[in-house]
């Protein structure tokens, strides 16, 4: 059957301080708003996924690359679809994404290659909310503070940090002086002329929680001045496509190594193709997952849902390890860490205060660079009766 299930990025990054903030407070940033485009299809686009590999992990990237292509254009062929192949995983998982009629889609996804044939879906992140506007920028950049979910998780040391964090987002700010960012490894699975560069912020936010520098001027990371990467799955007003979130996520699986962490601060409801993708990617670098901000069950959320050895999905807590009512829970969340009222990052060479399970998730992509995560203590009032440990050096 074709899968029809995935629907929105989870990160609402909404700024919920009880008793701190007011409505009046609060500044309201321009945005997609995802309740006008939650669950749309985009039109006539299908991700395939295949049944076997076919020794092509063997090979190197160009020779995989080349052979899912010539196998999913033989597939087009043999059904005489002439629309062109938009992605190809040859990492992650073997598949494509094309343009194609939804009779041709059915007719496809009984053909003894074919695995599956998922919808493609518009994906978009929910308003933000932010307490006040950005600050700093240019010249006149803030004194060094350390925000409290860096201390709350043993953050912000000294250390020798080797490995890499893959920041799967709307991109991270290229100019911020405050972070390390590898212009180099950076892409974009948007349109073919876009940057990898933040053009929401969004991004920009989660890289300074993760690695921020130990400087004089803004704020410090979990593991100060770690590279970051950026690959950049969502445009300026917050909006992508599962097919692009997987393209990213393939990106990282042939190019990650061991020691990197890829921090995927994003999600929405069900989606097979990507859950695969994170499982696939993940042989080759550690994946850190945002629960999720719908006061849900993490199981109901793809990639939220996804376990394994290398897989971590995370909720969130507020200054007092106590649980906040947005945070998504269940028996798939296997860390809590710091999520309301976390100032990091903006973009514009900024910084501002967020709130969400998008902000929790980086603290723990932080750890895992600088070693071995331990615990320290449980959250107060998880709603499934299973407190989550707490994240810590």
């Amino acid at each position: 059957m074709i899968k029809h299930n995935f629907y929105l990025i989870l990160c609402i990054a909404g700024m919920f301080m009880a008793g701190c903030t007011t409505k009046t407070d609060v500044a309201f940033i321009d945005q997609t708003d995802a309740s006008s485009i939650t669950a749309l299809d985009v039109a006539n686009k299908y991700i395939v996924v295949f049944k076997e590999k076919v020794n092509l992990q063997a090979a190197d990237f160009p020779t995989r690359n080349a052979s899912v292509k010539a196998k999913a254009y033989g597939l087009l062929k043999k059904y005489g679809i002439s629309g062109d192949i938009e992605e190809v995983y040859e990492s992650s998982i073997n598949g494509f994404a094309v343009k194609m009629a939804p009779g041709q889609a059915k007719k496809m996804e009984i053909d003894s290659l074919v695995k599956w044939v998922e919808a493609d879906k518009i994906i978009a992140l929910s308003p933000i909310e932010m307490q006040g506007k950005p600050g700093g920028g240019g010249t006149n950049q803030p004194p060094q503070q350390t925000p409290w979910g860096i201390t709350r998780v043993g953050g912000g040391i000294n250390a020798t940090i080797s490995g890499t964090a893959w920041i799967i987002d709307t991109g991270i700010d290229f100019t911020h002086p405050d972070l390390n960012v590898d212009q180099t490894r950076s892409r974009a699975f948007l349109s073919k002329s876009a940057s990898a560069a933040d053009e929401n912020g969004h991004g920009t936010h989660v890289s300074g929680i993760v690695a921020a520098k130990n400087n004089t001027i803004g704020v410090v990371g979990v593991a100060p001045g770690a590279t970051l990467v950026s690959v950049r799955v969502l445009n300026k007003s917050g909006s992508g496509t599962t097919s692009g979130v997987i393209a990213g996520v393939n990106y990282v699986g042939a190019n990650g190594k061991g020691g990197d962490v890829a921090n995927m601060s994003l999600g929405g409801g069900v989606s097979t193709s990507l859950d695969a993708a994170v499982i696939g990617a993940s042989s080759a670098v550690k994946f850190v997952l945002a629960a999720g901000n719908e006061s849900d069950d993490a199981i109901n959320h793809s990639p939220a849902r996804v376990e394994g050895s290398n897989i971590y999905t995370i909720s969130a807590m507020d200054k007092t390890d106590t649980w906040p009512y947005f945070s998504n829970y269940g028996s798939v969340v296997d860390f809590c860490a710091p999520g309301v009222a976390i100032y990091s990052t903006y973009k514009g060479s900024s910084y501002a205060t967020l709130s969400g399970t998008s902000m929790a998730t980086p603290h723990v992509t932080g750890l895992l660079l600088l070693g071995e995560i331990k615990t320290d203590g449980t959250v107060i009032g998880d709603p499934d009766g299973h407190p989550d440990p707490i994240a810590h050096h």
